[in-house]
């Protein structure tokens, strides 16, 4: 598979704004090892503007820097489980008909869209749960409760937000879509 230098340069942007943005002075703390991120956001909106292999690549790279840099070591199960959620909400354009892109935002794409939100933060840390109690003995209750708060929190998160950059983007294309040259 050939990225284009666009498409990588989405990536890397995409990877370091969701990377820093989740770093613990950005999050709010909740439970153990465990915090909310605004920059969230920032995944689910390059997800939802670049597809799906844009959101697994800015989810995990940046998930990986936000690790890095934050000093407790990388845990690949849940830079894995960022990645997943990248993936499902990138699926959005496409079970849409890509409407945000002609300037439409119906309320339907929204309801979709917090629907792929949970969806994919379900499945993407719950892998990570999951991997952590099989590969590091993690408690499971611990993990549960990591997997219940941050599924929920995330999905609260990322739809309010996320609302009003959607339908922002969809009214700058629909603008954008009745210029025309004279």
């Amino acid at each position: 598979m050939k990225l284009s230098t666009k498409t990588v340069v989405v990536i890397a942007i995409g990877a370091a704004l969701y990377g820093i943005g989740g770093l613990p002075m950005f999050g709010v703390p909740v439970f153990a090892n465990t915090t909310l991120k605004p920059a969230m956001v920032i995944l689910a909106l390059f997800s939802v503007l670049f597809g799906p292999l844009v959101g697994f690549l800015v989810g995990f790279i940046g998930h990986w820097v936000t690790d890095l840099f934050a000093g407790w070591g990388v845990w690949f199960t849940w830079v894995l489980g960022s990645g997943i959620v990248g993936l499902v909400i990138g699926l959005f354009p496409r079970l849409t008909n890509r409407r945000i892109q002609s300037g439409m935002f119906l309320m339907k794409d929204f309801a979709l869209f917090v629907v792929l939100a949970l969806i994919g933060n379900v499945i993407g840390y719950g892998i990570s749960a999951f991997l952590d109690t099989v590969l590091y003995a993690e408690p499971f209750a611990k993990v549960f409760t990591q997997l219940t708060i941050i599924a929920s929190g995330n999905t609260v998160l990322i739809a309010v937000v996320g609302y009003f950059i959607l339908k922002s983007a969809a009214k700058r294309n629909h603008q954008s879509s009745n210029l025309r040259e004279e």
